[in-house]
């Protein structure tokens, strides 16, 4: 029995629609993970293909912006810039009208290309697709179906594209949250770090001592200056003799300001060697010069939100007075081989005892780094200048060292309080409290009292320009070198040191304080 030739043909397209259908239907799979534009990409690709179109369209939403993307298959016929005006009319009418369906909205014949534009989502949230081809039956019925069927499925690809893109941008934007807390968490730990090292130093370092003590006028009006200044974040300059106690005026005005909370750095520019001083301040990265094996933080940073003490700052060399100006002016500064800027909240009282202004006219200190930091002067006066405070003083030390020493004192040598009072005091406060200190040591009565030898009445530099060290009695000797040590603080080398004021080699001085038994470290507090 023969068959017939319709139903074959029948027979024939219907297996060719299965197949596409079939080809339609495992796109969701291969569209799994990819983006919007790429999913309407290779739906287009499909449809001229299976459809055998000459040309197609494409408009979708950005998931991220809303912003319209629009995709062509360019028109494959004759003529196609004419063809392509065509399609670009009909495109344009169409988006033009009212009404928006989800499946066939309008059927337009161009010439001979026919045109037919489906939607994407309910009423074309998503977008929409144009399919145009020149076959006279286009679109048949098998084409509305394939049509329908691909779209319906691009569609619930796009959902969840855009679904999986909302996703993502959620986790980032959590993962973003997340990185930047944990960045916030481990600055503060840091910080926390930094003054937790900056409080263990301050507690293992000896104090001048732990308050203020005296009622001379002087002293008085200093403290005044301090209760206005202490509030502002103004940069102070603090004058006068060593001994007097800058430091100590240094940490009641951190005490007293709105940073108190917040870490008080100390750094004596004196006691760092000149190719060492611009890595103590600011830092350095790993590498920069020999021996910096790790990154190393700053006093600047270390005292980020606090207080910066520079102390004997008129023992910064050149090239780092430049540097601090710009921190005082800017706020800001790297580390040393570094290039990441640095921000600086940090309030700088500076103190020095050298004649800055002298200084400045013999060139050696910078003039505009010195008004930038005698913004707000205040100088310290000397034990001399305020006699009503020695009783005072000495009570106090003997109260505190005797307390230390376990040691119990009822009073005080007339004598001793006389010659007190009488004596010049070179060395200041820290003067006073070594002698003190040093008398509660040997002393075996209930009574305090100094040995009068250890005052020495003319000052340092003229018993040294009267004789030579080695022609002096041992008595003398120690006394010289005891004054000389209580006036650097137990400090020997250097230029600023004992043995520079003695006029002898470090070497020399430091045989000679062994072989007197004299013990330098008594000698070196706050």
């Amino acid at each position: 029995m023969e068959t017939n030739p319709a139903n074959k043909t029948e027979v024939g397209r219907l297996k060719a629609c299965i197949n596409d259908l079939t080809s339609l239907l495992t796109l969701p799979a291969i569209w799994a993970g990819h983006e919007p534009d790429q999913i309407v990409a290779a739906l287009l690709d499909v449809l001229m293909a299976v459809l055998r179109l000459d040309s197609a369209r494409a408009e979708i939403k950005d998931p991220a912006s809303g912003a319209p993307i629009t995709m062509t298959r360019p028109v494959r016929t004759e003529n196609p810039d004419a063809r392509q005006v065509l399609v670009d009319k009909a495109i344009n009418n169409w988006l033009n009208q009212e009404l928006r369906g989800s499946y066939l909205v309008s059927k337009q014949a161009t010439g001979d290309l026919s045109i037919i534009f489906l939607g994407l989502g309910w009423q074309n949230e998503l977008g929409w697709i144009c399919a145009a081809s020149d076959r006279a039956d286009f679109p048949t019925e098998i084409d509305r179906l394939l049509l329908s069927v691909s779209t319906n499925q691009a569609a619930i690809a796009l959902q969840e594209a855009r679904l999986w893109s909302e996703q993502k941008r959620v986790a980032r934007e959590l993962d973003e949250k997340v990185a930047e807390r944990t960045q916030e968490l481990q600055e503060l730990k840091d910080q926390l770090q930094r003054e937790n090292v900056m409080l263990r130093e301050q507690v293992d370092e000896a104090c001048m001592f732990e308050e203020i003590v005296g009622t001379a006028p002087v002293l008085r009006s200093v403290l005044s200056r301090v209760a206005k200044v202490a509030p502002t974040d103004c940069t102070v300059m603090i004058t006068g003799e060593t001994g007097t106690g800058k430091e100590l005026i240094a940490r009641a005005m951190h005490k007293r300001s709105t940073r108190s909370v917040r870490a008080f750095v100390k750094v004596n520019c004196a006691a760092i060697p000149v190719s060492l001083i611009a890595s103590e301040l600011f830092g350095h990265e790993k590498g920069a010069f020999t021996g910096a094996l790790q990154r190393r933080l700053g006093r600047f940073e270390l005292a980020q939100g606090g207080t910066l003490f520079l102390d004997e700052i008129g023992e910064l060399p050149a090239e780092v007075q430049v540097s601090l100006l710009r921190v005082l002016q800017e706020r800001e500064f790297e580390r040393v081989g570094g290039t990441q800027v640095i921000q600086a909240d940090v309030r700088v009282i500076a103190a020095t005892n050298r004649d800055l202004k002298t200084a400045v006219s013999k060139g050696l200190f910078r003039q505009d780094l010195y008004y930038r930091l005698n913004v707000f002067p205040i100088e310290m006066p000397s034990l001399r200048e305020r006699p009503e405070d020695i009783a005072l003083l000495t009570e106090y030390f003997i109260q505190r060292y005797a307390q230390k020493l376990g040691k119990a004192i009822s009073g005080i040598s007339k004598k001793t309080l006389d010659q007190f009072r009488s004596y010049s005091w070179p060395g200041n406060i820290r003067e006073l409290q070594n002698v003190i200190e040093r008398s509660l040591i040997l002393c075996e009565k209930e009574t305090f009292s100094v040995d009068e030898n250890w005052l020495n009445h003319e000052s340092v530099e003229s018993a040294i320009a009267s004789k030579p060290l080695g022609q002096r009695l041992v008595a003398d000797e120690r006394a010289s070198i005891e004054a000389a040590l209580a006036k650097t603080t137990g400090r020997v080398a250097g230029k600023s040191g004992a043995a520079a004021i003695l006029g002898v080699p470090a070497s020399t001085l430091e045989s000679r304080i062994r072989s007197l038994r004299i013990n330098k470290y008594l000698f070196k507090t706050g």
